[in-house]
């Protein structure tokens, strides 16, 4: 149904004071990845991020996490898409996502940006293209728009968290099926659990 990915990018701020923010979902994603599949994180100045390869159902794919901050995130994944040729049918960029409750977890092909600003970036920097994969890590919402970024900037209480980490399990889980193709078969199992 889709293509395998090549590039799973997960999008956050750098920095000690971002660190375990509800923002950095997608880098809690990726790092979570690469410590399941023995892959390190090193600087690359190139493609403005760190960036590591695995292997994953016997396929070898990139990981990158944007050292950008997150309205230029797409600036480093156009950079590490076009130096290897990635089209952007297979990417899959993890975030954070605030219309869905912490502990909810999705996948999804396409769509806009919703208002995300890494997504934003992402979509401008790849021409306009929105055709590639989203994992969208609930967070939940504040309630009012006025109280969006310091929410999104602030760590989730302990509770919270622990229901993030155990959507981004599930969503480990399926990561072999949804970077071989099988994008459905991985929604169907993901979102038959959250």
């Amino acid at each position: 149904m889709s293509s395998t990915v090549q590039l799973i990018a997960g999008l956050g701020n750098p920095g000690d004071q971002y660190q375990q923010t509800r923002h950095n979902a997608g880098f809690m994603f990726v790092d979570a990845l690469a410590r399941q599949h023995g892959g390190s994180f090193q600087s690359e100045a190139k493609f403005f991020g760190q960036s590591c390869r695995i292997r994953l159902g016997g396929q070898e794919l990139w990981l990158l996490k944007p050292m950008t901050f997150m309205n230029r995130s797409g600036q480093a994944i156009a950079a590490l898409a076009r130096f290897y040729k990635i089209p952007p049918e297979a990417i899959l960029l993890a975030h954070d996502e605030l219309d869905l409750p912490p502990g909810d977890i999705r996948l999804k092909i396409g769509g806009g940006h919703g208002g995300h600003n890494g997504l934003r970036d992402t979509i401008s920097q790849l021409g306009g293209n929105r055709e590639f994969m989203r994992l969208r890590i609930g967070i939940g919402h504040p309630g009012h728009s006025s109280q969006v970024t310091g929410y999104v900037l602030g760590k989730a209480p302990a509770s919270q968290q622990q229901a993030i980490d155990d959507a981004i399990a599930q969503a480990l889980a399926v990561m072999p099926l949804a970077i071989s193709g099988e994008l459905q078969k991985a929604m169907n199992q993901l979102h038959s659990k959250s």
